[in-house]
């Protein structure tokens, strides 16, 4: 079978959330043993140089477009192109408006439409309609969680055998605990500290974060430092505010995006990984967290039970409270013992067995 891919989402330099997500899983699926099927990966852009590598069974094929390229030209191209895919495959919300053949897009996570304030208005409108539109319109749908699949089946009364859970995995040749104090010393960062990586954005409360880190450090003086690292999404301008407002500017370190090598450093000399999200998804960083051997903080809510399971340090995102009690946990003699749960939970999820499990639902949806 030929299968059809939309691999933009993983076409760009500075990748974060579904861009690693639609990368690992391209390239895992790149990596399977042989089985006579081809895939054509569709991009608007020449394949980055660390893209999956071409061959007979890979190819790429560029429609260079400027606006609205899953609206007119990807649909135009797959109606009137020989030869046609069999399936067309969506690693993200945005599958094409129109398709010839059956398509299959994968789900992250439907927090948004509980939280539009969380968005600009033409960011969430989009976000909105077009997940709505691709959802409804495919043939089968891949949601990287239960937590997710709930969610889609309820709020888009798919049936629940339309809908397949592939849990993400993570690099293990990247993420194993391992230090380097060049990296620590390019960002400024000398003391121990907490670490959040993520977006900068309203859902992964940040805000919450440096209340109860502010909370937490009139209690103990001699605190970590909390370092928060990501880029600047959107409605970030507050956290920034806060920090200052707080007095916090001396303990509180702003990275900006860190480079993916530089990410598994970052976690392996942290006291503590930190996601004190309202809602994800899955949450790949605590995977790879886990894998770097240090204990995670995050949110007992949504996706994340289901990826920390017993390694987990669970907090209540909307108390303060909570969150200093997360953080007083993970310093104190209980550390190792979430360090070693974390360390095993980690085997649970390879990015192969999601490659395998994504391959039998695309196999199964084609013709």
């Amino acid at each position: 079978m030929l299968i059809g891919i939309d691999g933009n989402e993983a076409n760009i330099s500075r990748r974060v959330g579904v861009n690693q997500y639609a990368f690992d899983l391209l390239h895992a699926l790149h990596d399977l043993p042989e089985s006579g099927h081809r895939y054509v990966v569709y991009l608007k852009t020449p394949p980055l140089s660390d893209m999956p590598v071409g061959s007979a069974s890979w190819t790429y094929r560029v429609i260079p477009f400027p606006k609205l390229w899953t609206q007119t030209r990807l649909p135009f191209d797959l109606y009137t192109h020989s030869p046609r895919p069999g399936v067309f495959f969506t690693p993200s919300h945005y599958a094409p408006r129109l398709s010839p053949v059956p398509t299959v897009v994968s789900i992250m996570d439907l927090g948004f439409l509980d939280t539009p304030d969380q968005f600009t208005s033409h960011d969430y409108h989009q976000l909105k309609n077009w997940t709505a539109y691709s959802v409804r319109q495919a043939s089968k749908i891949i949601a990287i969680s239960q937590y997710t699949k709930d969610a889609v089946v309820r709020q888009y009364s798919r049936n629940d055998q339309d809908v397949t859970v592939t849990y993400p995995g993570y690099d293990t040749q990247v993420f194993f605990p391992h230090k380097d104090p060049k990296v620590l010393k390019k960002y400024s960062i000398n003391n121990p500290y907490f670490l959040y990586l993520g977006s900068l954005k309203p859902s992964k409360n940040i805000e919450g974060l440096i209340r109860a880190y502010g909370s937490f450090l009139q209690k103990n003086s001699s605190a970590p430092d909390l370092v928060i690292a990501g880029k600047k999404a959107w409605l970030y301008d507050r956290i920034f505010s806060l920090v200052s407002e707080l007095n916090l500017s001396t303990k509180v370190i702003f990275t900006d995006f860190i480079d993916e090598k530089e990410v598994p450093v970052l976690m392996s000399s942290c006291k503590a990984f930190i996601l004190p999200s309202f809602h994800e998804g899955f949450g790949i960083p605590v995977l790879e967290a886990m894998a770097c051997g240090v204990p995670v903080v995050v949110s007992q809510v949504a996706s994340l039970p289901e990826v920390a399971g017993d390694a987990g340090i669970y907090i209540d995102p909307h108390s303060q409270e909570s969150i200093v009690a997360g953080l007083a946990t993970s310093v104190s003699a209980k550390a190792p013992e979430f360090v070693e749960r974390g360390l095993n939970r980690v085997k649970l999820f390879s990015w192969e067995d999601t490659a395998k499990r994504t391959l039998d639902v695309l196999l199964a949806t084609g013709r």
